[in-house]
């Protein structure tokens, strides 16, 4: 029996490891935190220290964040670990809340009632006034994160970035409607792991919301 060679155009995977931030200053009252550069809490960072220390076990070639400093603090200590510099991407930015921003959703409910509930049954259809429409966020996500598998074929990046852009991009790469990422993905834990297997563009989900410590 004859065996073929690999032929060296064949599909090559790469590993992106998606992590959301540490904890925030604003998380204890449940405020939304999109553009608004919100720094860690003592908690992140803790958290931040926690993922350096997994991925020190667990080795990346490349680590990505978006530039919002939150998450620049929290890929700090991975960094550090492996002696690599993060790439700071604008288009792995948190979504704009636009009113909500600094906000919560008892708040919002409080003021505006009916576009509070049709948030909640569909929050792309039905965004908050003036923020960025989620379609629109889980693209510019999507495409940072094909960008990105291509720029590393065959290796592991750590991705440090955002919740909710997360979920609409998950959502986005695995055909999930995107209406439907609050109810599928009620939320991304803090620096805590979730690994995509990207090839040629197309993503597979390994783990979810792995924790760090």
């Amino acid at each position: 029996m004859t065996h073929s060679a690999v032929s060296p155009s064949a599909s090559v995977s790469t590993t992106l490891l998606l992590a959301r931030h540490g904890r925030t200053v604003w998380h204890a009252e449940n405020r939304y935190a999109g553009v608004s550069d919100v720094p860690l809490a003592d908690e992140g960072r803790a958290q931040a220290e926690a993922l350096g220390r997994w991925v020190a076990a667990h080795p990346v070639d490349a680590v990505w964040t978006s530039t919002l400093s939150r998450a620049v603090a929290t890929a700090e200590p991975a960094c550090r670990a492996l002696g690599l510099t993060a790439y700071r991407e604008p288009a792995l930015r948190e979504c704009d809340f636009g009113v909500v921003e600094g906000h919560t959703l008892a708040e919002f409910e409080a003021e505006n009632p009916a576009r509070a509930k049709a948030f909640r049954v569909d929050p792309v259809s039905y965004p908050f006034p003036e923020a960025e429409d989620p379609r629109t966020a889980a693209a510019r996500g999507a495409a940072v994160l094909r960008r990105i598998a291509a720029a590393h074929h065959g290796e592991r990046v750590l991705v440090v970035a955002h919740n909710t852009l997360l979920r609409l991009v998950l959502c986005s790469l695995l055909s999930i409607p995107l209406g439907e990422y609050r109810r599928v993905l009620p939320r991304l834990r803090n620096a805590a792991v979730t690994e995509l297997r990207m090839t040629d563009g197309a993503a597979a989900l390994l783990s979810l919301n792995v924790p760090c410590a």
